[in-house]
């Protein structure tokens, strides 16, 4: 008769390491977020994390990572920590990408957005021990964080050829003219996600960027950007093109400054900015080329309804004036 209460075989510990550091790769822990499960005698293979800039997934030009922990300390895994080198390639694919994506009905942005809903709906499992380990959250709890960043993007994506007709359309004018102001994305738009919402938080503030037609080169948070290099490979196999969107993980002040001053970028949001002094140095370097600059202070709930704050914070309007023609005796034109 087999005895059922039987501890399972542990996993051996790498060597070098210590007893501590080998329980933490153990299936069900925090750290399972970041290795596959462990089968009986043979080591977990840990997941790297890498950028995603341009479409691809280099690793950080300066071969530099950080460690990563969850809310107790433990270590989660090594992110990679991106160089003022991986930056400026990040805005050359923003760039790169914008005509295009800027070019596209609205209507055919939404369809991305939703793909992109689509396939963060078939990870859930996956983000919601990513989000639960990174914010302390309880299985439950961070279940819902899954669910509201999917429905964030499905939001958005409903959003995508209806937002021109709130902040456009047609203007009365004294004299034979249609003036017609319509909305145009930005362009290139730097966003430093939220340091304490590392999934709904980081939808909130990309999903209405790229909805209205502007590219995006994210500063993931510092303290827990795992859900957003995971995103990364949502992203790549959502139909979304490559610079698009472009994900950089690291030191948020030293990349944020060089993005803020970069001369090919044309917007910030300060969301991720936590340190006032350094919003207020990010504003500064900002002004050097005129950037649009999103200082929303604290965001609160990210489970609110968003609203469309977000989505025309980063457009310009455009406004036509076209002759009618001559006015005739009865006041009709042709």
């Amino acid at each position: 008769m087999s005895d059922k209460s039987a501890k399972a075989p542990q996993k051996p510990a790498k060597p070098g390491r210590s007893a501590k550091a080998a329980k933490k790769d153990q299936p069900g822990t925090a750290t399972g977020t970041a290795a596959a499960p462990a089968r009986s005698g043979r080591l977990a293979v840990f997941k790297t994390y890498k950028l995603y800039v341009g479409g691809k997934f280099p690793r950080s030009e300066s071969g530099r990572v950080y460690e990563v922990t969850d809310s107790e300390d433990q270590w989660l895994a090594n992110a990679p920590r991106a160089s003022r080198k991986d930056a400026r390639d990040a805005v050359v694919a923003a760039r790169k990408a914008f005509g295009g994506w800027s070019g596209r009905t609205a209507y055919n942005r939404g369809q991305i957005l939703y793909r992109i809903a689509e396939m963060l709906e078939g990870r859930r499992e996956q983000f919601t021990e990513e989000v639960a380990a990174a914010e302390g959250l309880s299985r439950a709890a961070a279940a819902e964080v899954v669910d509201a960043a999917v429905d964030r993007w499905v939001w958005y994506a409903g959003w995508t050829d209806k937002v021109a007709q709130i902040v456009g359309g047609g203007n009365p004018v004294a004299g034979p003219f249609f003036n017609l102001s319509s909305p145009e994305p930005t362009g290139v738009v730097t966003v430093l996600a939220p340091q304490e919402s590392s999934l709904l938080g980081l939808v909130s503030v990309l999903a209405p960027v790229i909805a209205t037609g502007n590219t995006a080169v994210l500063i993931a948070g510092e303290k827990a950007p795992l859900p957003a290099l995971s995103l990364a490979e949502v992203l790549a196999t959502s139909d979304l093109p490559g610079g698009v969107v472009n994900i950089l993980s690291g030191r948020t002040e030293e990349l944020a400054g060089p993005l803020a001053a970069h001369q090919d970028v044309n917007a910030l949001d300060l969301t991720g900015a936590e340190d006032p002094q350094l919003a207020k140095a990010l504003e500064v370097a900002a002004a050097d080329n005129l950037k649009r600059v999103l200082r929303p202070g604290t965001d609160g709930d990210w489970h609110a309804d968003p609203g469309t704050h977000r989505l025309t914070a980063f457009l310009e309007t455009k406004t036509v004036w076209h002759p009618t023609g001559s006015l005739g005796a009865s006041g009709s034109a042709y």
